[in-house]
């Protein structure tokens, strides 16, 4: 059972915990209060240089003693290697209703050798942690030391492989290479602490999914390590673990957290299918260590991890094929509204889905589960296109930043509606009913639901939910009830401001408490009202935006309801300013609202001509957009209406990729003479691998020589092959590894893994071994040497604390039949770790440690060559081309490269755009065709280079044949970007 928490003030004496100076001067702890009742909550959190308090009881966070529903979405910066787009993705979160955002930060990324770390350029954590304080949003920081996410290692770094020590315990080896690591990136995370005013950064993850060593000393030790090393570096926000699967594991008092009480929230994650019911992790659910929140009943539901989509195998198996276009159909709007719903029904109110953006994970980022694209399905594609995903995002977050009960309610009295399963809740401060409703049938549901004091008509989709509240205030009145689901309430110039959405088409009735007859104006669209014992009874179908003005009713201040449908909804943007709200209607995307004495200056995106209208604060009486000054007329609304539509996005060219290319063949490694002297002498007898030395066999993993990632190269020399009749080649790769063997410089063959299916997709380690027959030429006595080019797909994860990110990569054994040569080996990998874009864009092919990939390579001396191609043979061919863009000023063009091909060639494709690894295709696996290239790597406006490094196995023709550029989204509007 969880300890019951004490009360805050108790701390605020504990120096240890990190004090903070109130207002008033005197000295308060960096933790609220143990309880506050329902009120506004807190205002949007900036880096404002004052001290603020986080706590938490069984209900919510209280943020300077305001309750605050966390509303997050995870994104990675490593994800995204263009700090500019930082800001772009950031913005559209938080427009979108998002108050928060996720990050894992990954060890891999910055250190590229033991004691060598790197937060420069495209690593700068410090510049994410800025911009998302500049966007308003707080930070949920997960810097592991173990993350998972899909990345080489599950974040750790290449060189841990080669070390001493048992990762995901109390080891002290492995715990000294920790401290390294948190006290870099906690230097940083202090400076951005939102109790000390220096940024937003609210929680502070230790671990992830740690669901081994739970009740042995081992793993206690290293989690109480971990807190008391986080505390030490001056961490004082409240901290936290991701429970795997709901399994009651790290609840507050399983581990040592010295005198600390009360600041320790349990966690878990979920992702559940889209085909099962949704659970209850909660107030309605099977209680005790496995039902979710209640495994911590005096915390408040937290869900750090919820299913936003789901990752993709190489070949597809899970999307038959479809990728994430699939993955994005399956769970779609209806899905999270279904999901997240329930969860917010179950008392879940610190709930961030992963992923909101997944980005890509380019060069030899991904782990071996994954190829490049991790997309996820995310509501904000991987070309940084928002999706229909968003709109329950978009409504719900900003319900829940705009109407304070959500962030304190009970379980009620059980409700029932045909057809319908319903949650009932209420707040215990306000009184407010909110009721969830969900149709789990595959058809459309039209029942009744009892509210007070009415029975209110309600229609489901198949397959949907809708949320419902009664009781709650829109400003000086009370919603008495409506079958539309709130989205906000605002106060804007002299009157009040309310939304209502829901699907197109429906029918919605609304009733608003009034002390006597208003006087109802309907300003636009169709609605009929009605009054009758001291309510105002609206009526009107959805269809696009429908605008009722309510006046009087013994209210001085006049309500303008707004009732939209999903497309419209998306399309209304609130914004906190320091004088008040701002809200404005028509755009594809508000991205800033300032207010400067009568003008109203915003920042945004369109992609169609639109109309723009803002209400802002007492005296507003110009808007500028993007810059430009708007002439603007009021309206019966009580808005500021552009005169003339904004304009949307101009065409956008791109040129064709069918010439202009030049080619090179690479592999002078297989050639008999070719000179490996300076490579590194495979002969080492001893190894922290997981995977065993076979017996007489030299080390040959390839991790032990330095080399962790991309390709490696190994040259065994030897004497008198003799009767050698056959050649075995043991290796081991990540998933879709493969192997090629010149003997002489003749090609004996490839060897590939086979493509995963269903029941071994997670499979992160391939083992196998390939058996060539030696040439009866080759069959003689002197010298000889056996050239094999590995191709390791990068470590597996450690899920399981085994120390499975260090099972061999690379050869691991060869023996020959008919004869038993003495071999002497040599090894290389890849070079030294790019100064700026780092130790995972570069592997080991010769082109690229000669700089074949480099835009400022000469490669006027290779032969022109024209696309489609029909080569034959194993090996690395190598073609460039230069291309230019001129994408007008002021217009985000998202840019991506196709591939395609028959897909029975058997071929693969490391894509470099101006010297960065962009990612691996494989024509005859896929299913990605599509590779993002990101502004800021892609000079929209100018010179590109493109390098193309092709690996066939010989067995078939290989191309490139059709390659092109792709656009997947423009808009006018953008965000500045600097070149990386």
């Amino acid at each position: 059972m969880g300890l019951s928490r004490r009360t805050f003030s108790a701390l605020a004496g504990t120096t240890a915990l990190g004090l903070a100076l109130g207002g008033s001067g005197a000295a308060t702890c960096a933790y609220a209060a143990p309880t506050a009742p329902t009120g506004p909550p807190p205002g949007p959190p900036r880096a404002d240089g004052r001290r603020h308090t986080i706590g938490f009881d069984r209900y919510s966070l209280l943020v300077d003693g305001a309750r605050l529903v966390v509303w997050s979405g995870e994104m990675h910066p490593f994800r995204l290697p263009s700090p500019s787009l930082w800001r772009d993705v950031l913005q559209k979160m938080r427009a979108h209703g998002y108050n928060a955002v996720s990050i894992y930060v990954s060890w891999n990324y910055h250190s590229p050798a033991p004691g060598q770390y790197d937060f420069t350029g495209v690593r700068d954590l410090d510049l994410f942690l800025r911009t998302a304080a500049e966007t308003g949003l707080y930070v949920i920081l997960r810097p592991g030391p173990y993350i998972n996410a899909e990345i080489d290692g599950g974040g750790f770094p290449g060189w841990l492989t080669a070390t001493k020590g048992t990762a995901r315990t109390a080891d002290p080896t492995y715990l000294s290479y920790v401290d390294q690591w948190l006290t870099q990136v906690n230097a940083i995370a202090a400076r951005h602490l939102y109790t000390q005013g220096g940024g937003t950064v609210l929680l502070y993850q230790i671990e992830n999914e740690y669901d081994a060593n739970v009740t042995a000393p081992t793993g206690r030790d290293y989690m109480a390590h971990l807190y008391q090393k986080v505390r030490a570096d001056g961490i004082d926000v409240p901290l936290f673990h991701n429970d795997k699967g709901r399994n009651g594991y790290w609840i507050p008092g399983s581990f040592n957290t010295g005198t600390e009480r009360g600041r320790w929230l349990y966690g878990f994650d979920g992702y559940p299918s889209p085909t099962q019911l949704p659970p209850d992790w909660g107030h309605f659910g099977i209680g005790g260590m496995k039902g979710g929140a209640t495994a911590s009943p005096q915390t408040p539901g937290f869900v750090p991890e919820f299913g936003g989509g789901w990752f993709d195998p190489w070949g597809g198996a899970w999307f038959d094929g479809k990728g994430y276009a699939e993955s994005r159909r399956i769970r779609d709007a209806a899905y999270e509204r279904r999901f997240y719903l329930t969860n917010l029904a179950n008392g879940i109110t610190l709930h961030s889905v992963y992923m909101t953006f997944g980005g890509t994970s380019w060069g030899w980022l991904p782990a071996p589960v994954v190829y490049t694209s991790y997309d996820y399905g995310a509501a904000i594609d991987e070309g940084r296109q928002p999706t229909s995903k968003l709109i329950p995002m978009h409504q719900l977050g900003h319900l829940l930043r705009h109407v304070p009960d959500f962030a304190k309610l009970d379980r009620a009295a059980d409700v029932e509606a045909d057809g319908l399963k319903v949650y009932h809740l209420t707040n215990p401060d306000t009184g407010a009913h909110v009721y969830v409703l969900r149709n789990d049938s595959n058809e459309p549901v039209t029942s009744t639901l009892a509210v007070p004091g009415a029975e209110l008509p309600v229609a489901v989709p198949a397959q949907d939910a809708r949320l419902l509240a009664a009781g709650i205030r829109l400003g000086r009145r009370k919603l008495r009830h409506s079958n539309a689901q709130p989205m906000l309430a605002l106060t804007a110039g002299r009157q009040e401001i309310a939304v209502l959405t829901g699907r197109s088409g429906e029918a919605t009735v609304t009733a608003l408490e009034c002390a006597s007859r208003p006087t109802v104006t309907v300003l636009e669209g169709e609605a009929e009202q009605s009054f009758a014992d001291g309510l105002l009874r609206i009526e009107a179908q959805l269809d696009g935006l429908t605008r009722v003005l309510v006046t009087g009713g013994g209210t001085t201040t006049p309500l303008l309801l707004l009732l939209a449908d999903d497309e419209t909804s998306v399309r209304l943007w609130p914004h906190d300013t320091p004088s008040g709200p701002v809200l404005v209607y028509g755009p594809a995307l508000l991205r800033t609202a300032t207010v400067a004495g009568t003008a109203v200056r915003l920042t945004g995106d369109t992609v169609h001509a639109t109309e723009l209208e803002v209400w802002g604060p007492r005296g507003t009486r110009e808007v500028t957009w993007n810059g430009r000054e708007l002439k603007t007329r009021p309206t019966s609304s009580g808005s500021l209406r552009g005169a003339q539509s904004l304009p949307g996005v101009g065409a956008v060219a791109l040129p064709a990729l069918r010439t202009g290319w030049r080619r090179k063949t690479e592999n002078p490694e297989s050639a008999p003479g070719f000179d490996d002297s300076s490579w590194t002498a495979a002969d080492r007898t001893t190894s922290y691998s997981t995977t065993p030395i076979p017996a007489g066999q030299p080390v040959l993993f390839a991790d032990d020589y330095g080399f962790h990632y991309g390709d490696v190269w190994y040259r065994g020399h030897f004497a008198d092959a003799t009767g050698a009749q056959s050649v075995s080649l043991a290796y081991s790769t990540g998933t879709q590894g493969l192997l090629m063997a010149w003997l002489d410089g003749r090609p004996l063959g490839t060897h590939r893994m086979p493509v995963p299916d269903n029941s071994t997709v997670r499979q992160g380690s391939w083992a196998a071994t390939a058996v060539f027959p030696v040439p009866d030429a080759a069959r003689t006595a002197g010298a000889h040497v056996l050239s094999l080019l590995v191709r390791r797909m990068q470590h597996d994860q450690d899920g399981k604390a085994q120390d499975t990110h260090k099972v061999a990569r690379g050869l691991t054994a060869v023996t020959f039949k008919g004869a038993s040569p003495k071999v002497s080996w040599r090894i290389q990998g890849e070079g030294a770790a790019d100064p700026v874009r780092g130790p995972q864009n570069n592997g080991g092919l010769y082109g690229e440690r000669e700089g074949w990939h480099l835009p400022g390579f000469a490669d006027e001396n290779w032969k022109p060559a024209d696309l489609p191609r029909a080569d034959k043979g194993q090996g690395v061919t190598w073609y460039r081309t230069g291309f230019r863009l001129a994408v007008p000023d002021g217009v985000d063009a998202s840019v991506g490269l196709v591939l395609e091909d028959d897909p029975g060639r058997a071929y693969r494709v490391q894509i470099f755009l101006n010297g960065w690894n962009m990612g691996q295709y494989i024509n005859d696996v896929g299913p990605q065709h599509t590779f993002a290239l990101p502004n800021g790597i892609l000079r929209t406006r100018g010179a590109n280079t493109l390098a193309l490094a092709v690996l066939s196995d010989g067995t078939t023709p290989s191309g490139p044949s059709d390659v092109r550029l792709t656009l997947w989204g423009a808009a006018a509007g953008g965000v500045p970007v600097s070149a990386v």
